[in-house]
């Protein structure tokens, strides 16, 4: 994405949330140009980027709660853990709402049930007048940093449009799939592909290394096969060796399978692998490693 066109858009952006997507995500936002209210629960975080970005190209001040990003905002970005977390921030003692100008639109790009995030965005509604669009992203965080992550939107249309530009800094591809919800449910159905995918890949790994197949080689020898992928290119030389730094954990993607089980029961649809992988997922954390790299999954006894 070419930055240039960012730097005479005069929207100003709140974020909230410098995690290990956050961060990268914000980075990219105040780089394109757009003035950028920060804050991270621990303020250090928010400081920092704030100083770093001020002296290079970025235009961003980190403040103590979120209710003053609000105050500072036409839009503000969420990149959160969780539900509860959103919830907090955004209406919490020094939430957004106790400082949002009538008409602040939120774009949520944290991961959640589809019928949480229609919660959220009528209340944020009620008591705002603002558009709620829930956003999750796919891309991991080396998408983050590069700025070519997909995002899912759900949400009013017109909302949508008014942000595409700041999520155009950190995003190669932002898609509107329908109304509130909707882009927590493609993200669910991006999960199920994900997990069940990497699955596939350590079932693969696990076998080349019990037969005697040089493990290693196969993202080469599969490479624009149709076994070929991201996943498969990304994520099996970690199986081969752990990385130093998780880029997902084991914790996280069992999260976002509970939610996937979670919302297709209430649907009366039956997901037989999704199933598996999830039991897979949760003997990974009962083995001690939850906050281990995703693709660890390949080390797991099982039965």
């Amino acid at each position: 994405m070419n930055d240039d066109s960012h730097h005479d858009n005069g929207l100003r952006v709140g974020f909230c949330g410098l995690g290990k997507m956050g961060l990268p995500m914000a980075r990219r936002l105040a780089e394109a140009g757009f003035r950028t209210a920060l804050w991270n629960r621990s303020a250090q975080k928010a400081h920092a980027l704030g100083a770093s970005l001020n002296t290079s190209a970025g235009k961003a001040s980190a403040f103590e709660t979120a209710a003053e990003v609000a105050a500072h905002s036409e839009a503000v970005m969420l990149c959160l853990a969780d539900h509860a977390s959103v919830e907090a921030v955004a209406f919490g003692a020094q939430g957004l709402a106790r400082g949002a100008p009538r008409g602040l639109v939120v774009v949520d790009h944290s991961t959640m049930a589809p019928a949480q995030a229609q919660a959220l965005a009528r209340r944020w509604h009620d008591e705002t007048g603002g558009a709620w669009i829930d956003a999750p992203v796919s891309g991991g965080t080396a998408g983050a940093a590069a700025g070519t992550l997909a995002i899912m939107a759900g949400g009013d249309a017109h909302a949508i449009d008014t942000t595409l530009g700041a999520m155009r800094a950190y995003a190669a591809r932002v898609t509107r799939m329908g109304a509130s919800g909707a882009g927590q449910a493609t993200k669910l159905a991006n999960q199920t592909i994900v997990m069940t995918t990497i699955a596939g890949i350590a079932e693969a790994t696990r076998l080349a290394r019990r037969t005697g197949i040089q493990a290693a080689s196969m993202p080469a020898a599969l490479a624009g096969g149709w076994a070929d992928s991201v996943l498969l290119q990304t994520l099996q030389p970690r199986m081969i060796a752990a990385p130093a730094q998780p880029s997902g954990t084991i914790r996280t993607m069992l999260k976002d399978l509970d939610a996937v089980e979670s919302y297709a029961r209430e649907n009366g649809v039956t997901l037989p692998v999704a199933a598996l992988v999830r039991r897979w997922l949760a003997r990974a954390c009962e083995q001690g490693l939850a906050e281990a790299d995703i693709s660890q999954i390949v080390t797991v006894e099982l039965d």
